[in-house]
Formats: C-alpha cells, sequence, structure tokens
C-alpha cells in the first residue's frame, strides 16, 4: 500500500485515443481522487481537415489540423478531468504504409531512445503507480500506436521504476457484439475473411487471456462526452452514432492485460490499482 495519492500515466498515441481506449477509467480515476496523467506522442495531423477533408487531398494543412487536434484533446481532458496533459508533439505518422512515416519529425521514424528519454522524464516527475498503453502491435497495428509501446517499455526500463503495467485490449467476445452494431448503424463492416488475414495478429483476446476488467459503466457519458469533444474527427468515430444510452451499453466495461506487477493481486482483477490501496 502507498501513503501518497495514487497516479495513473496514460500514453496514447494520438488526440482521441485517450477517449476510446481509456476514457472511462480516467473519469473513473479521476472522481476517486487518483492523479491522472495522459502523455500524447503525436499532433494527430494525419486526422481530417475541415469539412473533412482527408491527409493528401487539396487543402489539407497539417498544422492546421494539429492545431484544431489539440484544442479538441485539451477539452476532452477537461470533460475526463484529466489532471495532467502532456504532449510530446511527434509529427502524426498516419497509417501504416503511408508517405507520413518517413516525414521528418514523424513519430515512427523517431530514434526509440530519444523518445524513451522524454518520456522518462515524466515518469520521473509523476512517479506513476500505474502505467497503461497499447500493446506490442499497437493494438491493431497501427505505426504510432506500436511507437508508443516501444519508449513506455524503453522508458520503464531507463528509469527502473517499477509500476504496475497494462495493455490496452478487448475480449474476443465483445468484437463479434461490435459488428453487429455497427451493422445496425449502418457503419460497412464485413466480418475478417480468414485467409486475408491469416498472417495478421487478431485483434482482441480470448476472454480467459484478460487480466482486468473495469466496470466504468457509471462514466459512460462522460466518456461518450470527450469522443464528441473530437468534434473534428466525428467521420471516423462510428461510437458517436450510437448515443450515450447505447454507447455506455457496449463500453462501459475497460480491459486490458496486467505486464508487470510487484503487488501480488489476485488475478482476473476489476481495478488498475488492486494491491496498491
Amino acid at each position: 500500500m502507498v501513503d501518497r495519492p495514487l497516479t495513473l500515466m496514460a500514453v496514447h498515441a494520438h488526440p482521441d485515443d485517450e477517449a476510446t481506449g481509456t476514457g472511462g477509467v480516467l473519469a473513473r480515476y479521476a472522481a476517486e481522487g487518483v492523479r491522472t496523467v495522459l502523455v500524447t506522442c503525436t499532433d494527430g495531423g494525419c486526422g481530417d481537415g475541415p469539412d473533412g477533408v482527408k491527409p493528401g487531398e487539396p487543402g489539407h494543412d497539417p498544422a492546421a489540423v494539429a492545431a484544431l487536434r489539440r484544442q479538441e484533446l485539451e477539452a476532452s481532458c477537461e470533460v475526463l478531468k484529466v489532471s495532467h496533459l502532456e504532449m510530446l508533439d511527434y509529427a502524426d505518422s498516419g497509417m501504416m504504409g503511408w508517405a507520413a512515416n518517413d516525414a521528418p519529425r514523424s513519430f515512427w521514424r523517431t530514434p526509440v531512445e530519444e523518445g524513451a528519454a522524454r518520456l522518462a522524464e515524466l515518469l520521473r516527475r509523476y512517479q506513476p503507480d500505474v502505467v497503461v498503453t497499447y500493446d506490442e502491435n499497437g493494438f491493431y497495428g497501427h505505426p504510432d500506436h506500436i511507437q508508443a509501446n516501444r519508449i513506455t517499455v524503453a522508458a520503464l526500463e531507463l528509469t527502473g521504476m517499477t509500476p504496475k503495467v497494462y495493455w490496452t485490449t478487448a475480449p474476443r467476445s465483445m468484437m463479434k457484439r461490435f459488428g453487429e452494431v455497427m451493422r445496425e448503424f449502418g457503419a460497412d463492416w464485413e466480418e475478417p475473411d480468414p485467409a486475408e488475414t491469416a498472417e495478421m495478429p487478431e485483434i482482441g483476446l480470448p476472454d480467459e487471456e484478460i487480466t482486468t476488467w473495469v466496470d466504468t459503466t457509471e462514466f459512460g457519458g462522460q466518456k461518450f462526452d470527450a469522443l464528441a469533444a473530437h468534434a473534428s474527427q466525428g467521420e471516423n468515430i462510428f461510437f458517436l452514432r450510437m448515443g450515450k444510452e447505447r454507447f455506455t451499453e457496449l463500453m462501459g466495461v475497460e480491459t486490458f492485460v496486467r505486464v508487470r506487477d510487484t503487488t501480488d493481486a489476485a488475478l482476473p482483477e476489476n481495478d488498475l490499482f488492486a494491491g496498491l490501496r
């Protein structure tokens, strides 16, 4: 047990990732008096511009997009009651295979040791008890998510710190339900062709491999509003079509895999801070 205020640090790749993957736990733990620290690694400049203009299309200005997305991120943090926002401000690398992967200042081409050194400074400053980021595949193979995992692992090694560490994930049982709801709300969703995806890591994990199930139902409205704060990316945020009630029904539990722990808290667990309080 610790005799000081607890701290949660979430390391995310882009503005809006904080709401999608961890909006519930950020809101819940803030309400419980935990200090919440969000580290956003990129500027989000490969997101949609005004009127939905896409990267590479005429009129897409990455600098202007990044400036707008920072404002939206700050609004999201206000909704979630995030205590501290830290931005590393690397250039958004875009999806795997995009030319932006190799652009100057892109997060993907940044040496891991550079990003890790900067994150290590924040780890030392905030002394988190729990750190959350993506798994080695960035959950679905996004280069910036993969890089966030790499710098987090390297930064923890640099500091020698031993917080509880979690990867975000999703139960496979939910993925089927997710597809059903997407089709219900008019999204163009088809089950992946096994022949086409045989060499790709499957998204999510079997339910029995998930170590940590955190009920965030009470904070579903905050999570929805945090996503809605990223209005410029609304076309890409399918969840906003559902409305708060259905959204909370589908997204009311956030799931994780515990990958580092010194508390010996029993598994499965329903609290990222199990063994710490």
